[in-house]
């Protein structure tokens, strides 16, 4: 029986277009202005340290605050999913919600299933690579409301990479469930397969123009409710 119904955000409960074309150019607008403002803060502090020693490492570079920002910037551009980026661009993201700059998209049809899947007695997760603090602010200024009420679990890649089996075994550890007892929503055949591969069933979420796949697939989350 399933117990944990586990969602992706990018293209599954949210518009990836929100991802690329509102947060990202807001993060990379904010972002020389936000790391000099608070360059002493104990989060963003560690944040420089983290970008230092990853270009450190990986090009045996030392870098100066000016070129750190230049690295950020670089790192959007690219979509790369480092943690002390992602850690920034939460802490840009969080000022944009707060002063209503923008709501966080969620597709109209998530928050009735997530009620579904709580009335049933059952529980929902979230698996992004976006930050915690990220996915918080998307359900908890989202354009349907406040959702976070209805989530009890998140996830980021701290647990490890969505396309390693080994990320999904974690999660299960982490709830105390068996893998088993999980299913996993994605519009990504690479995250659904290691899901898969980690023992929990699985469902491709194909909205608008998404490729389907040799996994069973949906458009909207109301064609899934009877199952629950």
């Amino acid at each position: 029986m399933i117990k944990l119904y586990l969602f992706d955000i990018e293209g599954t409960t949210t518009d990836i277009n929100f991802v690329h074309k509102v947060l990202f150019p807001y993060s990379s607008e904010a972002m020389e202005k936000f790391v000099l403002e608070h360059q002493e803060t104990p989060a963003v502090k560690s944040a420089i340290d983290e970008v230092k020693k990853t270009v450190k490492e990986e090009e045996n570079k030392d870098l100066g605050l000016k070129e750190i920002i230049n690295q950020l910037l670089f790192w959007i551009k690219e979509d790369r999913k480092h943690p002390a980026l992602k850690e920034l661009q939460g802490l840009i993201w969080n000022n944009g919600y707060i002063n209503n700059h923008f709501k966080g998209h969620v597709y109209p049809d998530v928050q009735p299933f997530f009620k579904k899947i709580l009335t049933a007695g059952f529980k929902v997760g979230i698996y992004s690579s976006g930050s915690v603090k990220a996915q918080k602010l998307i359900f908890g200024y989202s354009s349907e409301g406040d959702l976070t009420p209805l989530i009890s679990w998140y996830f980021d890649t701290k647990v490890g990479g969505k396309r390693e089996k080994a990320s999904y075994e974690k999660i299960a550890s982490e709830v105390n469930l068996k893998p088993e007892e999980i299913h996993f929503f994605s519009d990504i055949t690479e995250e659904l397969k290691a899901a898969q591969t980690a023992g929990m069933s699985v469902t491709q979420v194909a909205r608008d123009n998404n490729p389907k796949s040799e996994f069973n697939s949906i458009s909207s989350f109301h064609s899934y409710m009877e199952r629950i």
